[in-house]
């Protein structure tokens, strides 16, 4: 599938920024689909009158395993592909919440939205940005990184005031088919795009020099028993319980509390779901800024100094 964008002379550079772009684009879908349960939960309970603790069951489930997955889908690059990962996560994704239109008990939401959904957006989450630029880049890293995880605001953006636009009057199907139909829209570029390694182009990582030339990629057994071993190796590390604090607390407050929970919170003070999207799509802004100057600086400067600030 790779031979379609082969017959482009891009170069490095130029192959690169296309993953980096796809990537970007599949990251940002994924953090579409996790703030749409905000959207959807007024919707939700004026349709079919369940409370919102059981709506935001879902939610919960969701970013659970969003987390949670996280580690499987990165032995899962390892063993399959980043590629092929990145395809499966796409179309779970899709699947489970075209699915749900046709929902009418609390588990069916639970169950697409919620097991399904997080599964799929584990699979296409900041393991993959991480991934992605390991293979693809051997400079300016950071700036990549910063910019892969920046999608997350970007997803805030772009999708929070259409969806909330979508779900004026009390609709929310249609959140959830714009939803599905961005998550497909993404398979093809995935498909006919994304090359599982720079050298089936011939070509090096951005920056690659026969001094940072990486080991040639070994593929390993797929078996959960991979992210289990690479767990209890990071869990001897203290920077790894660090690091797993910081990401708990900013999940905890900014996905769990206030990507979740604000829209509705504002729709009992009686300011309009449109505008509360626009609250969190300006949190979003300032998100985006703030994430890509930190990874701009990462290469620059000691990260661990600019956690600290």
């Amino acid at each position: 599938m790779s031979a379609l964008l082969s017959r482009m002379p891009l170069g490095a550079r130029g192959y690169a920024g296309i993953v980096a772009a796809i990537t970007f684009v599949a990251l940002l879908v994924s953090a579409g689909l996790r703030s749409a349960p905000g959207v959807m939960m007024l919707p939700l309970e004026q349709h079919f009158g369940w409370d919102r603790a059981t709506i935001s069951a879902a939610a919960a489930i969701g970013i659970m395993l969003y987390g949670l997955v996280g580690p499987f889908a990165a032995a899962l690059m390892l063993s399959f592909g980043i590629k092929r990962t990145m395809l499966a996560g796409l179309a779970l994704m899709s699947v489970a919440t075209f699915a749900s239109l046709w929902m009418t008990e609390p588990w069916h939401y639970v169950l697409s939205w919620g097991v399904f959904s997080g599964a799929g957006t584990g699979a296409v989450a900041s393991v993959l940005g991480a991934a992605v630029v390991n293979r693809w880049f051997a400079t300016r890293q950071g700036l990549v990184m910063g910019m892969l995880t920046a999608s997350t605001a970007t997803g805030a953006l772009v999708f929070l005031p259409l969806l909330a636009w979508l779900a004026e009057g009390g609709a929310w199907r249609p959140v959830a088919l714009a939803v599905s139909i961005a998550a497909a829209c993404v398979i093809p570029l995935v498909l006919f795009f994304v090359p599982e390694h720079p050298q089936d182009l011939g070509v090096r990582r951005f920056g690659e020099t026969d001094a940072s030339a990486p080991p040639p990629p070994m593929k390993q057994a797929a078996t959960p028993a991979l992210a289990f071993t690479a767990l209890f190796r990071a869990s001897r590390s203290p920077t790894f319980w660090l690091l797993f604090g910081t990401f708990f607390v900013c999940g905890l407050t900014t996905n769990g509390l206030v990507g979740t929970h604000l829209i509705a919170f504002c729709g009992d003070h009686g300011i309009a779901p449109v505008q509360a999207a626009g609250l969190l799509s300006l949190m979003g802004l300032f998100d985006l800024i703030g994430t890509t100057a930190s990874g701009w600086l990462t290469d620059r400067y000691d990260p661990r100094k600019l956690l600290f600030v």
